[in-house]
């Protein structure tokens, strides 16, 4: 491994100064992501800023104006088992829970989650659906860009040279609102996900007056599917209708080819989750995972 200096910075404002000094620069917070491609040699960078030492920068707090917002070093563990986010946000925190195994959940960080922009992740996949917005810093201020703006491809992201993410803004839940999170993977539950659905819908005497639908994992970010969602507004949620928008859902998403299988499987796997997903809503199930 190529020897690289090491800053450990005090606040976000140092951490900024630090990133901008320098070009050859990466940011380390968890560091499961980031070491085992450095070990690899995918990447070598000069200089690390390790932001493990900031203060208040994992703080998950809320209010009833802006909703919530969880600081970039937040771990998986740490939104997985906080109270605030299990009443408010439950979905998000049963799809943190089935993210790798305990140790990677000790130590990832939703915000390096987010920034390294591994598609094949759990987290995006609710924060789509729940329209969570970005909240970036540099030197030159702070912006916030959609998760779907942020997240541009497979290991690409809106991030910007001397920038980090700093936090992760969640609209409050409207009432009524119920969801879920579905994952199938290939292999054991440990490993990353081959396709993920996120489906949240709030009823009115039988009547759907609003479905959300983001499916992630199958291609190179999250897709809602929003043909779909307009198509079940004011609708009697239906088991003709439920079909229509799993078939939609299938039709809609782009999906890649990679060892968790063929594009035209996960395709089918997408259009078998959703359907799965809407029934268990219609009847009153929330918050499980397969």
């Amino acid at each position: 491994m190529r020897s690289f200096e090491l800053i450990e910075p005090r606040s976000l404002g140092e951490a900024c100064v630090a990133l901008a000094a320098v070009e050859d620069v990466k940011v380390i917070a968890g560091g499961t992501a980031l070491l085992p491609m450095i070990k690899q040699r995918l990447m070598l960078p000069r200089l690390l800023v390790n932001l493990k030492k900031l203060r208040d920068a994992s703080e998950i707090s809320f209010d009833s104006q802006g909703g919530v917002r969880i600081g970039a070093l937040a771990t998986i563990n740490e939104i997985e088992t906080s109270p605030l986010l299990r009443k408010l946000y439950p979905v998000l925190a049963e799809a943190c829970h089935v993210v790798a195994n305990i140790r990677i959940r000790n130590m990832a960080t939703l915000g390096g989650n987010l920034a390294h922009g591994d598609y094949q992740s759990d987290p995006p996949t609710v924060l789509s659906a729940l329209d969570a917005r970005v909240e970036l810093r540099s030197q030159r201020g702070t912006r916030t860009l959609s998760l779907g703006d942020f997240q541009l491809g497979s290991y690409e992201t809106a991030l910007a040279p001397g920038e980090l993410v700093s936090a992760v803004l969640i609209p409050p839940p409207p009432d009524g609102l119920k969801g879920l999170y579905m994952k199938f993977t290939s292999g054991s539950s440990e490993e990353r996900p081959c396709a993920g659905i996120a489906a949240f819908i709030r009823t009115e005497n039988g009547i759907c007056r609003e479905l959300r639908l983001a499916v992630g994992a199958v291609s190179a970010q999250p897709v809602r599917i929003n043909s779909a969602e307009e198509r079940a507004r004011n609708q009697p949620l239906t088991t003709e209708l439920m079909q229509a928008i799993a078939d939609e859902s299938a039709r809609v998403v782009r999906p890649i080819d990679d060892i968790r299988g063929p594009a035209d499987y996960k395709r089918h796997l997408v259009g078998v989750l959703a359907g799965r997903a809407l029934t268990a809503l219609a009847v009153g199930e929330s918050e499980i995972h397969t």
